[in-house]
C-alpha cells in the first residue's frame, strides 16, 4: 500500500514538473513575442509633407507599427510638415546625426549624391511598374549603395508620383509652348529641363508657389497633381500639361552610424516595416495621381494629356538634361543611365 502512494505521489511530482516547464516554456514563447524582448530606443523622425498626403500617411503607419510591435520600447518622434527641418536642413541634419531618421526629396538629394538625380531626368521612367521594378532591382541597389557611402542607410524610396506643369498663360501642347514663360523649379536638372523647352527657372519653395503664381512671379510651376490639389493650384492656374516628365520620389533615410548601433532585432523590425510601407506607398500613388488628376479637371482647369505617340518629340527636346546627369553623375550615372534607358 505504501509502495502505491509512494508511486502515486511522484507521478503527481513528475506531472506537475511537466506541466511547470510547458508553462515555462508558453511564457518564454510569448516574452519573446512580446515587445520585451526590444531594447528602448528614442528615434527622431523628420518630413515635410503636409498632413493627408499618402507619403505622410505611410510614415505615420510606419511609426505606429513600429511602436505597437515593440510594445513601446521603441519611441518614435515625429516631426512632421517642416516642424523640425525645412527640406534644405534635412539632409546635413540626417549626416551629421543632429536627426536619427529624415525623409526628403531626391531632387534635393542630388547635391550630395548626384546619382540620386535619376529621379530628375525626363522620361526616365514611364510608368509606376518600371519605376517600382528599378527600385527593387539593380539600380535601387545602386542608389543605396551610394547613400550609405556618404552616411546615410535607405530604408525605403517613398514613391511621390509624376511630374507635370501648371501655368496661367495658355496650353502647353509641345515643347515650344515653353518658350518665355517663367516656370517655378525645385533643382539643377529640373531647371535645366525647363530650359531646354526655352522657359526660364525660378527656384521657389513649396509653400511659396500658390503666392507666387498669384502675384505672377512666376507663370508656371511643376509639381505632382496631389501637391496641386493640396496647395489650391487651381485658384490662381487656368491650364494643366500631363506629359509623366519626370517620377517624383522620396527618400526615408537613417544615419548609418546610428543604425549601425541598434540591436540587429530592432533593425530587422524597422527594415520589415519600412519594406511594407514602401509597397502601400507606392500602390497608393497610382490612385491618387489619378484621383486628384480628375479633381483638378472638375475644379475646372483645362487639361492637356499629351499623346502617347507624342511623347518622344518631348523626351528628345530634353536631351541636354540626360547629358548633363551623364557629366554630373559620371560612371554611376552612365550605368543608371543605360538602365532605364535600355529597357
Amino acid at each position: 500500500m505504501k509502495k502505491l502512494f509512494r508511486l502515486s505521489f511522484l507521478l503527481l511530482m513528475a506531472g506537475s514538473l511537466l506541466a511547470a516547464c510547458s508553462n515555462n516554456d508558453q511564457a518564454s514563447k510569448e516574452t519573446e513575442a512580446s515587445g520585451a524582448e526590444y531594447e528602448p530606443a528614442t528615434i527622431r523622425i523628420a518630413y515635410n509633407l503636409p498632413a493627408g498626403h499618402h507619403i505622410s500617411e505611410g510614415v505615420e503607419e510606419f511609426v505606429r507599427k513600429i511602436e505597437e510591435k515593440s510594445d513601446g520600447q521603441i519611441d518614435m518622434q515625429v516631426f512632421a510638415n517642416g516642424q523640425l527641418l525645412t527640406d534644405k536642413d534635412m539632409n546635413q541634419s540626417l549626416l551629421t546625426g543632429g536627426v536619427e531618421m529624415g525623409m526628403n526629396s531626391s531632387t534635393i538629394w542630388a547635391s550630395t549624391v548626384p546619382s540620386m538625380g535619376i529621379f530628375d531626368v525626363p522620361y526616365a521612367f514611364e510608368t509606376y511598374e518600371e519605376a517600382g521594378e528599378a527600385l527593387n532591382g539593380e539600380l535601387g541597389d545602386i542608389l543605396r549603395s551610394e547613400m550609405e557611402d556618404v552616411g546615410v542607410k535607405v530604408l525605403m524610396f517613398a514613391d511621390y508620383g509624376f511630374g507635370q506643369f501648371a501655368n496661367n498663360k495658355r496650353p502647353l501642347e509641345s515643347p515650344e509652348d515653353f518658350k518665355g514663360l517663367k516656370i517655378r523649379s525645385v533643382g539643377a536638372l529640373p531647371s535645366e529641363f525647363i530650359q531646354a523647352y526655352g522657359a526660364s527657372p525660378v527656384f521657389m519653395g513649396g509653400g511659396e508657389v500658390y503666392m507666387g503664381l498669384q502675384r505672377k512671379t512666376v507663370d508656371g510651376a511643376t509639381s505632382g497633381t496631389t501637391a496641386m490639389v493640396q496647395r489650391n493650384y487651381d485658384e490662381v492656374t487656368d491650364y494643366l500639361t500631363v506629359n509623366n516628365y519626370v517620377y517624383f520620389e522620396f527618400i526615408l533615410g537613417v544615419n548609418k552610424d546610428f543604425w549601425d548601433g541598434l540591436p540587429e532585432k530592432t533593425q530587422q523590425l524597422i527594415e520589415d516595416t519600412a519594406s511594407e510601407t514602401e509597397e502601400w506607398i507606392r500602390h497608393q500613388t497610382k490612385l491618387e495621381d489619378e484621383r486628384t488628376l480628375q479633381e483638378l479637371k472638375d475644379r475646372g482647369m483645362e487639361v492637356y494629356e499629351v499623346p502617347e505617340e507624342d511623347i518622344p518629340v518631348w523626351k528628345e527636346a530634353a536631351m541636354p538634361v540626360w547629358e548633363s546627369f551623364r557629366n554630373e553623375a559620371g560612371a554611376v550615372g552612365e550605368e543608371l543611365l543605360d538602365m532605364v534607358d535600355g529597357k
